[in-house]
C-alpha cells in the first residue's frame, strides 16, 4: 500500500516535477502555500510531509507546527534554496526529520522520504504499544510536538484540592491545590514539558489563576497551599498585587518544592520578603527528597515544612524513618515552623505520625484530591 505524501511548494514547475518523479511510489497531495497546506492537514492524514521553507501565507516552519497540531509522529522534510544556519537549527529543534538544500539529486530525496516514512510508521507502532501497555506518558521528542501537547495541557488544566487536617482537632484547616489536566497523564509530565519548553512561567500563572478562581471555602480561615517551581521566583507576575491569588494572599501558603534547586535564583531572601509583604506565607515542600539545605531555610524562613511522603510511607516499620521525622519535627518546632506530614495512606501511618507530633496531616486516607465542593470541610477524617 502506497504511503500518502503531502508536497508543499509554491514554485509550480518544481512542484509538478516532484509529483511526476514520486507519483509511482506515493499517493500525493499538493499545496502551493501555507493556507492550502493547512486545509490538507485538517482533512487528511499523511505518512510524510515535504515542504519548502519559504512559502506565501506561512513558512515551512509554520507547516511543521501545523503538522504537529494534527499528528505527533508524521515526519516532515524541509527544503530550501537559501539555507541559513538559524533556520536549519530552528527546523531541527522543532523536529524536522531532515533539511535538504536545493537543488538536490532525486536519489537523495527518495532515500530521505523512504527512511522518513519507515521511521514514521515505527513511531506510530511504538506509541500504540505504549498505549496498550499503559505507558502512554512519554512526551514527544521534538519541540513542535511537545509544544502542541503542552498547550493542550494548559487548555484542559484544572485544579484538584486535597484536604489538610489539624492533628489535634482532626478538622480541615486547608487544601493543597494540585495540577490536573486531560492532555497529559501526570502532573510531572506537564512540569517536564514546561521545563523543556522554557514555559514554567506560563504553567505557574495558569495554575495560580485556576487555584484562586476555584477556591470557594465556606470558612474564611481555610488555607490554600499552592505549589511553586523554583523558576516561578523569577516571574514578575508572582509579585503583582492585582492577580486572583494576590487578592486572597492572607489565606495562601506558597509551597516551594525541595525537588528543584533554587540556587540559580538571585535575591531569594528579598523575594521571599516581597511575597510576605503581599500577605503570603511560605512552605518548603517535599522535605527529604532533594536539594533544600541550610541556605534554603535561611533565605526563605518558611512558616511551614512539608515532609516528603517517602518519609511517611510505612514509617511504622522503619525505625530510621521514625527517628528522622521525629528529629525534623522537633527542630522545626524549635524554630517556630509547623510540620505537615503528607502521603498518609494507612491507619498505622496515621497513628505513628500522630505520635510524633506533626501539626498537620495530609493523604488519601484523610481525603483524596477532587474538584472543590462546599461540603469539603464537612467531611469526617479517619479516626486516629
Amino acid at each position: 500500500m502506497k504511503m500518502r505524501l503531502l508536497i508543499v511548494e509554491d514554485d509550480e514547475a518544481l512542484r509538478s516535477s516532484l509529483v511526476r518523479s514520486l507519483d509511482r511510489s506515493y499517493v500525493i497531495d499538493e499545496a502551493g502555500d501555507g493556507r492550502e497546506a493547512s486545509e490538507c492537514l485538517t482533512h487528511k492524514r499523511f505518512d510524510v510531509v515535504l515542504s519548502d521553507i519559504d512559502l506565501p501565507h506561512g513558512s515551512g516552519i509554520d507547516v511543521l507546527r501545523l503538522v504537529r497540531d494534527c499528528d505527533l509522529d508524521v515526519p516532515v522534510i524541509l527544503m530550501t534554496g537559501q539555507p541559513s544556519v538559524d533556520t536549519a537549527i530552528e527546523a531541527m529543534d522543532l523536529g524536522a526529520f531532515t533539511y535538504l538544500k536545493k537543488p538536490f539529486e532525486r536519489g537523495t530525496l527518495e532515500r530521505a522520504l523512504g527512511r522518513a516514512g519507515t521511521l514514521g510508521k515505527l513511531a506510530r507502532i511504538k506509541r500504540e504499544a505504549m498505549s496498550t501497555l499503559g505507558k502512554n506518558g512519554a512526551l514527544p521528542g521534538d519541540r513542535a510536538g511537545l509544544s502542541t501537547i503542552f498547550q493542550q495541557a494548559l487548555d484542559t488544566l484544572w485544579i484538584a484540592y486535597q484536604p489538610i487536617l489539624c492533628r489535634q482537632t482532626q478538622k480541615t484547616i486547608g487544601f493543597e491545590a494540585l495540577l490536573r489536566c486531560k492532555a497529559m497523564p501526570t502532573p510531572n509530565a506537564v512540569i517536564e514539558a514546561a521545563e523543556r519548553l522554557d514555559r514554567i512561567h506560563d504553567l505557574g500563572r495558569r495554575v495560580r489563576e485556576c487555584a484562586a478562581a476555584c477556591f470557594k471555602p465556606c470558612n474564611r480561615d481555610m488555607l490554600l497551599f499552592v505549589n511553586l517551581h523554583a523558576v516561578d521566583f523569577s516571574d514578575p507576575e508572582l509579585y503583582s498585587s492585582t492577580t486572583h491569588l494576590a487578592k486572597i494572599a492572607s489565606s495562601v501558603i506558597l509551597e516551594v518544592t525541595e525537588r528543584t534547586a533554587i540556587n540559580d535564583i538571585t535575591d531569594t531572601r528579598r523575594r521571599a520578603t516581597e511575597l510576605r509583604s503581599l500577605g503570603y506565607r511560605i512552605a518548603v515542600d517535599d522535605l527529604g527528597a532533594g536539594y533544600a539545605g541550610l541556605t534554603t531555610f535561611a533565605n526563605l524562613e518558611p512558616e511551614v515544612v512539608k515532609l516528603d511522603m517517602s518519609l511517611v510511607r510505612n514509617i511504622e516499620n522503619s525505625p530510621v524513618q521514625f527517628r528522622i521525622v521525629e528529629g525534623i519535627t522537633n527542630l522545626c518546632h524549635s524554630l517556630g515552623m509547623k510540620v505537615v506530614a503528607e502521603g498518609i495512606e494507612t491507619t498505622r501511618e496515621l497513628q505513628t505520625i500522630h505520635e510524633l507530633g506533626c501539626d498537620y496531616l495530609q493523604g488519601y486516607l484523610l481525603g483524596a484530591p477532587q474538584p472543590f465542593l462546599l461540603d469539603h470541610v464537612m467531611q469526617q477524617p479517619a479516626s486516629i
